[in-house]
């Protein structure tokens, strides 16, 4: 098997159907299959092998896909990193995983520090000009634009996702063939890809969600990726109305975001479909979503280390604040601090099998034992299973609060706090206190036009909640910390608080 495969399946049956629109620019299946064998053949005479690393050090730009599908079609493996790293961060992924050539952009290329990674060979720059390095243009000139992909074994490995790394050193995701592709073939079937369907792809290629339940299922749908840099509200909108686009997927803070606006100025009646991923939707935003254009806002849950996914919410009934039940072939449970499973209903650890669930963590064998153990991986969130098998996440481990030995689990907060007109985002952590351990802190960004003050915020939440999870502080902020994702950073957050 191999992930090329589903390229070189539509670019020989529909060779002139659109596979990528970008920036004015139209990417038939035919030139994306061209330019991913062009470029397999140049990594082969590159010295490039089966299980060999290459890393995509890269934007969201069509020299991503190409070349994805050109090191699958090796049975090499990808290394993608996010595009936001610098040096030191750039170094350490390079140099765990071995990779021998990265692909980059020239804005991108002076992080790459060559000079301190001994088993890089090439650095090639996929747009752009950098001074002592080839272009991609210039290295697969004079190589041919045909070659099969490889047969690969169901486990071999095909793709390195590094974890984020908030407690400690990023791990290197081992994703087999058989991982992503079933997991694939879960999400095109759960949100229903057509052939037809051209899919919003602004959310970073780097990341699981966009690699995989966006670009790869879309490659395996034969659909078409309407590819951005990044999420530009005005942009995207204007896309949708201008290429029709049909699915919309984003994160919590992108639909929030949207609610906010006038959108009565474009057509958006092309959508059929939207879809939240990467951190839970606050219940109020999902039900103002429904309320407000007719259409729920479907949701899935999984990790990077499960491909990513692995619950759907839902193909026969949503329920609001859940994130849906295991897809085909997933079983999830909740477990105690002991790895015993609790009775549905009672809180613990999610816990996830499945097709979808990682090789390991890349040369770690210890750290994948412990996450596997038990033939279970650990997810680290906590959460409820109720009696149809729905789950509820409440949180993050890492984000609990300890407060004189009561627990506070911040997304119970922030559910509470959206309920507030004049609230547009939240953030609830812990900060550490000489007497109760920690204290409760949130950060708001008001609405538009709004005013919000700190103590009108504590009075609410003295009136509605327990005094244990009432914050003792309230910062009005312009805007919270992001991940390239969209996800907020309750880490930096947590790091402002002690430097201050």
């Amino acid at each position: 098997m191999n992930l090329a495969t589903h390229l070189e399946r539509h670019a020989a049956q529909t060779p002139a159907h659109p596979a990528i629109l970008f920036e004015g620019r139209t990417i038939t299946y035919a030139d994306l299959d061209a330019s991913a064998s062009r470029l397999a053949n140049a990594l082969r005479a590159h010295g490039i092998a089966t299980g060999d690393r290459v890393a995509l050090f890269l934007p969201n730009v069509p020299e991503f896909a190409v070349a994805y599908y050109a090191v699958q079609k090796l049975g090499a493996i990808t290394v993608t990193i996010n595009a936001i790293f610098r040096s030191a961060e750039v170094e350490y992924l390079v140099n765990d995983s071995g990779a021998k050539v990265v692909f980059t952009v020239a804005e991108l290329a002076e992080h790459v520090p060559r000079e301190r990674c001994p088993a890089l060979a090439h650095v090639v720059v996929c747009e752009g000009e950098a001074a002592g390095l080839p272009t991609l243009a210039q290295w697969c000139a004079a190589y041919d634009g045909v070659f099969a992909a490889v047969d690969c074994a169901p486990d071999a490995p095909a793709a390195l996702l590094y974890s984020s790394g908030t407690t400690g050193f990023p791990k290197g995701v081992t994703l087999t063939q058989s991982n992503i592709a079933s997991n694939i073939a879960q999400s095109a079937k759960c949100s229903g890809y057509r052939a037809d369907d051209r899919l919003a792809a602004f959310l970073p290629l780097f990341h699981v969600y966009g690699q995989n339940y966006i670009m790869n299922a879309a490659v395996l749908a034969g659909a078409t990726l309407a590819l951005f840099r990044r999420f530009v509200a005005d942009q995207v909108l204007d896309a949708i109305q201008r290429d029709r686009i049909t699915l919309f997927f984003g994160v919590p803070t992108i639909f929030i975001g949207l609610l906010s606006m006038n959108l009565s100025r474009w057509d958006l009646s092309s959508i059929r479909y939207e879809m939240s991923a990467a951190a839970t939707m606050p219940e109020e935003i999902s039900r103002r979503w429904t309320e407000r254009f007719g259409r729920r806002v479907y949701e899935g849950y999984g990790l990077t280390e499960c491909s990513p996914f692995a619950c759907y919410n839902d193909l026969a009934l949503h329920r609001f604040g859940s994130v849906g039940r295991a897809v085909e072939g997933f079983t999830l449970a909740i477990f105690d601090e002991s790895d015993r499973e609790l009775p549905r209903g009672e809180w613990g650890e999610i816990v996830i099998r499945g097709p979808g669930v990682m090789q390991g963590y890349w040369n770690r064998p210890q750290d994948t034992a412990q996450a596997l153990r038990g033939g279970w991986l650990h997810s680290g969130d906590i959460g409820r299973m109720d009696d149809d098998g729905y789950v509820f996440i409440v949180d993050r481990v890492k984000d609990m609060i300890n407060v004189s030995g009561f627990k506070v689990w911040p997304a119970e907060v922030e559910q509470y706090l959206y309920k507030l007109p004049q609230v547009q985002e939240v953030a609830v952590y812990g900060v550490p206190h000489p007497d109760k351990g920690e204290q409760v802190v949130a950060a708001v960004v008001a609405r538009p036009g709004e005013d919000v003050r700190a103590e009108q915020i504590i009075a609410y939440c003295r009136a509605n909640i327990a005094a244990y999870k009432v914050p003792a502080r309230v910062e009005i902020v312009t805007e919270l910390p992001k991940s390239a994702t969209g996800k907020i950073l309750k880490r930096v957050l947590r790091d402002q608080a002690a430097h201050a």
